[in-house]
């Protein structure tokens, strides 16, 4: 079972994965890093530009899913370094002050509640700018338009996003336009206002881009098919279930 909550760090989620039984669901790019416990290890999830498929047995996680642009100042890493990558917190922090962290967690009821202090204690206030971009981005607006807006140059925009972000400012807006769309067509919106409404040429490319980002069809990431994968498990996407780390 997935549950998640605000959390009182701007922008952030906190949230817990319990197993059930369910077939597990692709993560998808969402802009987002994460900060992940399970079973004793503290692991980054950095941006993602693919889908990750679970692997291993399903065992519970809790993460504070962080908002855009905000991880490397409370990581320290830029975020290009952690892009389709988890890794174990020890390799971007000194090993002994993830164990001091570690074993304050494990002693904490709530291990969720925990994660989101250490994110709190660490956290910088968040660049303006770059939030600026994000809001924009998420509504649809065209990159070069916010750009001039924000007074970046083309080159300036891609340095600030490859650290911020991962990625440059186009990959961002497309991986924000795949979570509008997908929150439009989870409301029961048809794929083809689904398209247009998200900004999308027309169905077709929707279900390209869909296909591309996730391995899949939006029918069957959506489970609105007969016997689609993952259809009414209730499961969530896990970001930190991919196990390995690299």
């Amino acid at each position: 079972m997935y549950e998640e909550r605000p959390s009182r760090l701007p922008g952030a989620v906190v949230w817990t994965s319990t197993p059930t039984g369910g077939v597990p669901r692709p993560v998808l790019p969402d802009g987002c890093m994460d900060l992940l416990w399970n079973e004793g290890r503290l692991i980054v999830a950095g941006p993602d530009t693919r889908a990750h498929l679970p692997d291993g047995p399903a065992t519970a996680w809790a993460g504070v899913r962080l908002h855009p642009g905000t991880a490397p100042a409370l990581l320290g890493v830029p975020a290009h370094e952690l892009r389709d990558r988890r890794v174990e917190l020890t390799d971007l922090w000194p090993a002994a002050t993830v164990r001091r962290l570690r074993a304050g967690i494990e002693a904490a009821t709530h291990p969720a509640a925990a994660l989101e202090e250490l994110a709190l204690e660490r956290a910088a206030p968040p660049d303006p700018e770059l939030r600026r971009l994000v809001a924009a981005l998420a509504k649809g607006r065209p990159v070069a338009t916010v750009a001039d807006e924000l007074g970046l140059g083309p080159r300036q925009l891609h340095r600030r996003s490859l650290h911020a972000f991962g990625y440059g400012p186009k990959t961002l807006a497309r991986v924000l336009r795949l979570q509008r769309a997908l929150a439009l067509a989870r409301r029961g919106v048809p794929y083809a206002d689904t398209a247009t409404r998200a900004g999308y040429a027309d169905q077709a490319h929707f279900a390209r881009d869909v296909k591309a980002l996730s391995g899949m069809t939006p029918t069957v990431l959506l489970g609105r098919g007969a016997g689609a994968e993952g259809s009414g498990t209730g499961q969530e996407p896990v970001k930190g279930a991919n196990r390995s780390t690299s």
